[in-house]
């Protein structure tokens, strides 16, 4: 069974995380397969670019089911393919639609906010635990998306048990709430919208409206700061203990 299902259908690419058992969580070959496929997508005329997640959730983060035999190298460089990632999405010359069911956790999460469409349906819940194994990840792009002050309370852990659709919706991680029933029509109203604006005018638009947070520069600092928060000693202990307060808390 493949980790990813790729479909197109004329300016439409969309990426289907599948790996339901496991509640999509992004495991090395999974992250792989996203980077490679958006790259691909940015040769191949594709204007919208969807990410879904098969069966109950969206997406449960990063892997965390092989911790005990990854070493602090292995750790951090999985960390960093997923900043790459979400880069890629933030950074992604088309619009971007995330479709969220169940729950989007840690990088499930904020693969969701580096999209520029994100819609849940109301039951859905989003945590973004990273702060509690001293991870930096994201902070900028949920400011970009939320404000300064919504994307503190997140990074701060504010909400632990997590938050529901109509907060999200509120605070701005949420463009819309719609129902599971009404994804495949709020997409052709989406696509509809795209396809009435030449492309080169609505890429201009996208790099304008986030033009710093698009740069370079503004990306290398993303990364400088999540692998110093990494390179603390201790990394795979924190995220260690952070699980088992976890499990201890379910």
């Amino acid at each position: 069974m493949t980790d990813l299902i790729t479909t197109k259908a004329r300016f439409t690419t969309t990426l289907t995380l599948n790996r339901p058992a496991s509640r999509n969580a992004l495991a090395p070959s999974l992250v792989e397969a996203l980077l490679a496929a958006i790259q691909s997508a940015t040769q191949d005329g594709t204007r919208l670019l969807v990410l879904r997640g098969e069966g109950k959730s969206f997406c449960a983060g990063f892997d965390l089911s092989d911790l005990d035999q990854c070493s602090e190298g292995d750790l951090l460089w999985r960390i960093v393919r997923i900043e790459q990632l979400l880069q890629a999405v933030y950074t992604a010359p088309f619009d971007t639609l995330a479709l969220v069911q169940g729950a989007a956790v840690g990088a499930g999460a904020e693969l969701l906010a580096s999209c520029t469409h994100r819609v849940a349906e109301n039951n859905v819940t989003f945590k973004f635990p990273g702060a509690g194994f001293g991870l930096v990840l994201g902070t900028r792009r949920l400011a970009q998306r939320m404000g300064t002050q919504a994307s503190m309370v997140l990074a701060h852990s504010a909400h632990p048990a997590g938050l529901g659709a109509s907060e999200a919706l509120q605070l701005g991680l949420l463009t819309d709430i719609v129902p599971q029933s009404g994804w495949d029509e709020h997409q052709a109203a989406l696509e509809g919208q795209i396809d009435s604006i030449a492309h080169v005018t609505r890429l201009a638009l996208l790099n304008q409206i986030a033009l710093e947070s698009r740069s370079p520069a503004a990306m290398e600092r993303d990364l400088a700061t999540l692998v110093a928060s990494c390179c603390a000693p201790g990394l795979k202990a924190r995220v260690m203990a952070y699980v088992a307060r976890a499990r201890a808390r379910a």
